[in-house]
Protein backbone atom coordinates (compact mmCIF):
# COMPACT_ATOMS: atom_id res chain seq x y z
CA UNK A 1 0.00 0.00 0.00
CA UNK A 2 1.52 3.43 -1.06
CA UNK A 3 1.70 6.02 2.03
CA UNK A 4 -1.35 7.98 0.42
CA UNK A 5 -3.05 4.94 0.61
CA UNK A 6 -2.27 3.97 4.46
CA UNK A 7 -3.52 7.80 5.53
CA UNK A 8 -6.02 7.43 3.30
CA UNK A 9 -6.73 4.15 5.15
CA UNK A 10 -5.91 5.33 8.16
CA UNK A 11 -8.29 8.59 7.71
CA UNK A 12 -11.25 5.93 6.66
CA UNK A 13 -10.82 3.31 9.74
CA UNK A 14 -10.97 6.90 11.58
CA UNK A 15 -13.98 8.40 10.05
CA UNK A 16 -15.94 4.41 10.39
CA UNK A 17 -14.83 4.22 14.24
CA UNK A 18 -16.38 7.70 14.63
CA UNK A 19 -19.56 6.84 13.06
CA UNK A 20 -19.01 9.04 9.87
CA UNK A 21 -20.12 6.50 7.79
CA UNK A 22 -20.66 8.58 4.95
CA UNK A 23 -17.22 9.20 4.68
CA UNK A 24 -15.40 6.00 5.61
CA UNK A 25 -17.38 4.59 2.65
CA UNK A 26 -16.05 7.15 0.63
CA UNK A 27 -12.19 6.81 1.61
CA UNK A 28 -12.19 2.61 2.31
CA UNK A 29 -14.15 1.70 -0.90
CA UNK A 30 -11.32 2.46 -3.45
CA UNK A 31 -8.77 1.28 -0.98
CA UNK A 32 -11.03 -1.69 -0.90
CA UNK A 33 -10.74 -2.03 -4.92
CA UNK A 34 -7.37 -1.97 -4.34
CA UNK A 35 -7.55 -4.96 -2.42
CA UNK A 36 -7.42 -3.92 1.12
CA UNK A 37 -9.24 -7.13 3.43
CA UNK A 38 -9.96 -4.31 6.28
CA UNK A 39 -11.13 -2.26 3.92
CA UNK A 40 -13.20 -4.55 2.30
CA UNK A 41 -14.54 -5.94 5.88
CA UNK A 42 -15.87 -2.69 6.91
CA UNK A 43 -17.77 -2.03 3.70
CA UNK A 44 -19.20 -5.24 3.92
CA UNK A 45 -20.44 -4.11 7.49
CA UNK A 46 -21.91 -0.57 5.63
CA UNK A 47 -23.20 -2.18 2.95
CA UNK A 48 -24.78 -4.95 5.44
CA UNK A 49 -26.06 -2.22 7.74
CA UNK A 50 -27.00 0.40 5.77
CA UNK A 51 -24.16 2.66 7.33
CA UNK A 52 -23.60 5.82 5.64
CA UNK A 53 -25.01 3.87 2.70
CA UNK A 54 -28.37 2.21 1.03
CA UNK A 55 -28.30 -1.66 2.37
CA UNK A 56 -27.34 -3.69 -0.32
CA UNK A 57 -27.24 -7.58 0.70
CA UNK A 58 -25.30 -8.54 -2.65
CA UNK A 59 -22.19 -5.82 -1.95
CA UNK A 60 -22.29 -6.79 1.64
CA UNK A 61 -21.99 -10.35 0.59
CA UNK A 62 -19.58 -9.69 -2.15
CA UNK A 63 -16.97 -7.55 -0.01
CA UNK A 64 -16.85 -10.32 3.13
CA UNK A 65 -16.88 -13.32 1.07
CA UNK A 66 -13.57 -11.69 -1.00
CA UNK A 67 -12.34 -10.49 2.15
CA UNK A 68 -12.76 -13.91 4.08
CA UNK A 69 -11.16 -15.77 0.63
CA UNK A 70 -8.06 -13.66 0.53
CA UNK A 71 -8.34 -15.30 4.86
CA UNK A 72 -9.11 -11.93 6.72
CA UNK A 73 -10.61 -13.72 9.93
CA UNK A 74 -13.05 -11.18 11.28
CA UNK A 75 -14.36 -11.55 7.59
CA UNK A 76 -14.44 -15.29 7.82
CA UNK A 77 -16.87 -14.83 10.77
CA UNK A 78 -19.12 -12.29 9.11
CA UNK A 79 -19.41 -14.62 6.54
CA UNK A 80 -20.05 -17.61 8.89
CA UNK A 81 -22.82 -15.52 10.15
CA UNK A 82 -24.50 -14.82 7.23
CA UNK A 83 -24.76 -18.76 5.75
CA UNK A 84 -25.76 -19.32 9.85
CA UNK A 85 -28.40 -16.94 9.51
CA UNK A 86 -29.53 -16.33 6.17
CA UNK A 87 -28.43 -12.50 6.19
CA UNK A 88 -27.05 -11.55 2.63
CA UNK A 89 -26.84 -15.28 1.80
CA UNK A 90 -29.30 -18.33 1.65
CA UNK A 91 -29.06 -20.43 5.35
CA UNK A 92 -26.54 -23.29 4.60
CA UNK A 93 -24.86 -24.48 7.58
CA UNK A 94 -22.06 -26.70 5.43
CA UNK A 95 -21.10 -23.07 4.38
CA UNK A 96 -21.31 -21.38 8.11
CA UNK A 97 -19.06 -24.30 9.55
CA UNK A 98 -16.30 -23.89 6.67
CA UNK A 99 -15.85 -20.43 7.65
CA UNK A 100 -16.20 -20.19 11.09
CA UNK A 101 -13.88 -23.34 10.86
CA UNK A 102 -11.20 -21.09 8.90
CA UNK A 103 -11.36 -18.24 11.33
CA UNK A 104 -11.18 -20.43 14.49
CA UNK A 105 -8.47 -22.22 13.07
CA UNK A 106 -6.85 -18.77 12.61
CA UNK A 107 -7.32 -18.56 16.60
CA UNK A 108 -10.81 -16.30 16.21
CA UNK A 109 -12.44 -17.19 20.53
CA UNK A 110 -15.86 -15.66 18.82
CA UNK A 111 -15.60 -18.86 15.86
CA UNK A 112 -15.05 -21.32 18.66
CA UNK A 113 -17.55 -20.11 20.68
CA UNK A 114 -19.78 -20.47 17.51
CA UNK A 115 -18.67 -23.44 16.23
CA UNK A 116 -19.37 -24.92 19.86
CA UNK A 117 -22.60 -23.71 19.72
CA UNK A 118 -23.72 -25.09 16.44
CA UNK A 119 -22.21 -28.53 17.43
CA UNK A 120 -24.28 -28.52 20.50
CA UNK A 121 -27.16 -26.93 19.77
CA UNK A 122 -28.00 -28.13 16.31
CA UNK A 123 -27.80 -24.86 14.87
CA UNK A 124 -28.62 -23.45 10.82
CA UNK A 125 -29.33 -28.04 10.16
CA UNK A 126 -26.18 -28.80 11.33
CA UNK A 127 -25.81 -32.26 13.71
CA UNK A 128 -25.91 -32.20 17.25
CA UNK A 129 -21.95 -33.16 18.18
CA UNK A 130 -21.21 -33.07 21.77
CA UNK A 131 -17.53 -34.07 21.37
CA UNK A 132 -16.63 -31.49 18.45
CA UNK A 133 -18.66 -29.11 20.46
CA UNK A 134 -16.54 -30.10 23.64
CA UNK A 135 -13.68 -29.58 21.49
CA UNK A 136 -14.29 -26.10 20.29
CA UNK A 137 -15.39 -25.08 24.21
CA UNK A 138 -11.91 -26.17 24.69
CA UNK A 139 -10.14 -24.46 22.25
CA UNK A 140 -12.27 -21.37 23.01
CA UNK A 141 -10.96 -21.63 26.38
CA UNK A 142 -13.83 -22.95 28.08
CA UNK A 143 -13.44 -25.36 30.60
CA UNK A 144 -15.74 -28.43 30.64
CA UNK A 145 -17.48 -26.30 33.87
CA UNK A 146 -18.82 -23.54 31.77
CA UNK A 147 -19.81 -24.98 28.69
Amino acid sequence: MSAQDEMDFNSGMMAFEAKHFSRAMQILSPIAEKGNTDAMHRCAIMYQNGLGVAVNQQAAFNWMQKAAEQGHELAQHGLGFMYMEGDCAEQNGELAVKWFTAAAEQGLQGSQTTLAMMYQQGIAGIQKDPEKAKEWYSKAGFSPEET
